[in-house]
């Protein structure tokens, strides 16, 4: 057992290992249980009867004449038990341990027995066969014998079956973790992958298994290092552009405050909003923002209508359909902002923006639709894609890098959500958000 847990061991080795000690431990236990089974298949009823019936047929015969033995043993032989009286013996084949066994227990019973050469053999043991044997009698002649029911064959091959059986399951529960024991290392890496793959950051994994798994682990290990080496130098590189350039433009912002012609001021002012603007969905995108923000507990019935409100207050038209209140546990500020740009988006190209919010057993759709030209059908996985823009197909030319849904959609899977986009019948967008529900979130 230590040698296959030898860290120089791969994992091939081991399997192996555990499928030849299984082998090994197999043969070993049939071996016992066989010799075991087979020393428990003889009928003692019939024991007793034959040691008596061969007894009594010794002393009967060795006080008749020769002539008269044979059709004396005609009578003495029964259905189960056949008698022959024969002057010399053919040559029989040795006895084996099992029936060296039965003869000691006919002897145990007829003491008498054991002075007359008492031999016993199996008919075709292959088969699990009859028992016959022979007798010597005083004058040297031999009483042969056959026993059909001396061996409860049925008993033996159950037993032998239940405790091989018994002896199987045994070993394929061990086998089974051993094996269980021997890829822990790979389960824990398997999880620790879909971890990474979702965004978090795990503790190294220990360096255990196989050479194969060890290698693996360690080369698992400096990759997740140099990935997230990679992310904090690109979120400090951004966090330092989002500075640079955001100290000029509002350097700008302040200067051309001072221009005298109203319209030209009133456009730069609009530029410099709108260069803004794209500087922060661009960070946001690309996680200039930190984003080690916790789930927590939030309304978002009242967050969906309070960003209605919003696109009311600032002359657009919206209007809000669902519970007053609903729990549930998100990143409030990703989440927020996915939402409003799914608003914003919807209102940019419609008219009216109708926000719906419904819950049942297990999920919360969140609804936003618009009375817009919609998206071309063959364009909707596109309008999910970063810095794709679909002026041309929503009729408008708008402002922005086309990261409004990509940001939605990014921070809506985080909550372990969906965004589904498609277009009503009646004209217009529908953006529907799926999220689980368990519980009462509260």
């Amino acid at each position: 057992m230590r040698a296959l847990l030898h860290p120089s061991v791969g994992l091939l080795g081991r399997i192996l290992g555990i499928v030849l000690l299984t082998i090994l431990i197999e043969f070993c236990a049939s071996t016992i249980l066989y010799d075991r089974a087979s020393k428990l298949r003889v009928r003692e009823d019939e024991v007793h009867r034959v040691a008596e019936h061969l007894a009594g047929a010794s002393r009967v015969m060795i006080q008749r004449p020769p002539a008269e033995r044979p059709a004396i043993a005609g009578r003495l032989s029964s259905k189960n038990f056949t008698i022959r009286w024969v002057p010399t013996l053919p040559p029989a084949p040795p006895m084996s341990a099992d029936l060296t066994e039965m003869r000691d227990q006919i002897t145990r019973w007829e003491p008498v027995l054991a002075r007359h050469d008492l031999r016993l053999y199996l008919k075709e043991p292959g088969r699990g066969g009859i028992v016959m044997g022979s007798l010597q009698l005083a004058d040297g002649s031999w009483v042969t014998f056959k026993a059909p029911q001396l061996v409860d064959e049925k008993k033996f091959r159950f037993t032998w079956i239940v405790m091989m059986v018994v002896v199987a399951l045994g070993l394929s529960l061990i086998a089974g973790l051993m094996v269980r024991s021997t890829l822990r290392p790979v389960r824990k890496l398997s999880e620790a992958a879909a971890r990474i793959g979702h965004g978090e950051q795990v503790e190294p994994i220990e360096e255990t298994g196989g050479v194969e798994v060890r290698g693996l682990v360690r080369a698992f290990n400096e990759m997740q290092a140099r990935i997230h080496s990679l992310i904090n130098d690109r979120v400090e590189a951004l966090a330092a552009v989002g500075h640079d350039l955001r100290t000029p433009l509002a350097r700008l912002q302040l200067r051309a405050e001072g221009i005298g012609d109203e319209a030209l001021r009133q456009e730069i002012g609009n530029d410099v909003t709108e260069m803004s603007a794209m500087v922060s969905s661009l960070l946001a995108y690309l996680g200039g923002e930190d984003d080690p923000e916790k789930p927590q507990t939030m309304d978002i019935a009242i967050m969906a209508a309070t960003l209605v409100d919003e696109i009311t207050d600032s002359g657009g038209r919206a209007e809000y359909a669902g519970p007053d209140n609903l729990d549930l546990s998100v990143r409030p500020v990703g989440f927020k902002r996915a939402i409003r740009n799914l608003i914003e988006n919807a209102s940019k190209y419609g008219e009216t923006v109708r926000v719906s919010l419904e819950r049942d057993a297990d999920s919360i759709i969140l609804s936003i639709a618009d009375d817009g030209p919609g998206i071309p059908p063959d364009r909707l996985v596109d309008a999910l894609r970063p810095f794709v823009r679909l002026d041309a197909a929503r009729g408008r030319n708008t402002k922005g890098l086309g990261l409004g849904l990509a940001i939605a959609l990014r921070a809506i899977e985080r909550e372990g959500g969906t965004l589904r986009l498609s277009n009503r019948p009646e004209g217009g967008l529908l953006a529907q958000v799926f999220l689980p529900y368990i519980g009462n979130q509260t």
